[in-house]
Parts: structure tokens; sequence; C-alpha cells
């Protein structure tokens, strides 16, 4: 089984704020929802953990694994450009997330983000069959996780797709 996990909560996902490539430390409640996904897998071997290389992830890997974290740039949060840091209410007009080739306000284009995501499953995938894989990521990265292995959601309502913080994903390998 692949876990996709999205990392636990910081501020700024309080606070409403696009993270992105921002670095983001986890808060309290993050911590807290970490060690709650190390107590939902005490009873699950994990062969190989992977996770991205932002502080949010990486603190949440480590504290629902004790061992040996591979870091992969391909699990890095979609960047957002210089919309890092605002809420989507100081904006007054938000880009469209959805196009696959909208690269305003320096956000990485959605073809290149669905590019990676596919990359590094592929490759997992190959390399891991039949194995218990943990990988921590992001929102954005778990979105495009599920739309790989069920379908892209109705009317591309990508939001519909959203991992809360501390949530994760399992699909088959």
């Amino acid at each position: 089984m692949i876990y996709f996990v999205r990392h636990g909560q910081t501020d700024w996902n309080v606070l409403g704020k696009i993270q992105g490539h921002a670095d983001i430390e986890l808060n309290e409640m993050g911590i807290k929802q970490a060690e709650e996904l190390r107590e939902q897998f005490k009873n699950v071997k994990f062969d190989k953990v992977f996770c991205s290389p932002l502080k949010r992830a990486r603190k949440t890997a480590e504290i629902i694994y004790n061992g040996q974290i591979e870091i992969d740039e391909r699990l890095k949060e979609r960047c957002n450009g210089t919309l890092e840091g605002r809420t989507k209410k100081e904006l007054q007009k938000l880009p469209d997330f959805n196009s696959l080739d909208n690269n305003e306000y320096g956000i990485e284009t959605l073809r290149n983000l669905n590019e990676r995501i596919k990359s590094f499953i592929t490759e997992v995938m190959e390399k891991y069959k039949n194995k218990n894989i943990l990988v921590v990521t992001h929102a954005g990265v778990c979105i495009h996780v599920k739309a790989y292995f069920e379908g892209e959601p109705t009317e591309r309502n990508f939001e519909s797709y959203k991992l809360k913080n501390g949530e994760f994903l399992m699909y088959k390998n």
C-alpha cells in the first residue's frame, strides 16, 4: 500500500494564507495531528518513507516514522509565486489554478505539477510493488495524486479532492 499524507497544520493554514514553497513550520495542532497519525500507523511496517523537503512535511514525517526518510523534490507543494503569504480574500483576482498552462503571478503550471507527481508515482509503483510506502506531502500534491488514481473530479472541481491537515489517502501498489 502507498499512504499519501498531508502534513499537519501550520499557522498559515489557520490564517488561510497561501503556502506553496514558503517553508512554514508545524504549529502545536500540526504536531498533535502528526502524533495521531503515528498512532494510526503503529501497526504498519513501512518499507520506505518519502517526504517533501519543506519543514511542515519533514516534521510530520519525522513524528510518524522513526527511521530513514528520503527527501524528494517532486513532493514539494505547487509553487504559488507572489501569491504565497497572502489570503485569497486579499486578492482582487485569483488566477485559474485549474488551467494546465497558467503561470500568472509566477505560479507553477498545473502541467508541470502533474508531470512531477506522475513521475514520482510511476517510479515508486515500479520500484516498490507490494511494499508499504509512506509519502508525506501537501494538499496540492494530494489533490493530483487522488486525480491520478481515481480520475479527475466532476467539472474539474479539484478543491473537492483537498485533504485536511493530517489526513491521508491509501492506494494499492
